[in-house]
């Protein structure tokens, strides 16, 4: 065969999960996209550390900050530009400051208050939509080069 060969990165893949309203789904929503971005089948992905950090925001404050007991869900999706993360909640209303950065900076002293800050921060982009059962809350990472070893 003559001339460049250029490989075509792999189809999406999408992995959705229903996880407990409660705090014992942050740790399960972390190994998910931990698992899901070490696909091998996927040559290009997004930064696992940057995006479990960032999944784990997005649950924690579901749990944190929406009613009732019944279950959120992850959402991830990898593409061959990145990945996109969705955690699906029952309550409508948006999150406050996701989208709208908060002109006050959090206190130095409070454990919480920096999750929103950090997904619009380090992700590539975020928000949040309407779903038919409450909202979707979600980021994007762009891809990031799958390093290979090859015997020496």
């Amino acid at each position: 065969m003559n001339g460049l060969t250029v490989h075509e990165p792999s189809a999406s893949a999408s992995w959705r999960v229903a996880l407990p309203h409660t705090a014992a789904a942050v740790p399960v929503a972390r190994a998910l996209v931990r698992t899901a971005l070490a696909e091998p089948a996927h040559l290009v992905t997004a930064d696992s550390d940057t995006a479990e950090l960032l999944t784990a925001e997005l649950v924690a404050n579901a749990v944190e900050h929406t009613a009732g007991t019944g279950p959120i869900e992850l959402v991830v999706h990898l593409l061959p530009t990145g990945c996109h993360v969705e955690v699906h909640d029952p309550d409508p209303a948006p999150p406050g400051g996701l989208t709208r950065p908060d002109l006050t900076a959090p206190d130095p002293w409070q454990e919480d208050g920096r999750g929103l800050l950090l997904i619009r921060a380090l992700s590539s982009s975020c928000g949040h939509r309407p779903t038919e059962s409450g909202k979707a809350v979600w980021f994007r990472l762009s891809a990031v080069p799958v390093q290979r070893r090859h015997p020496a």
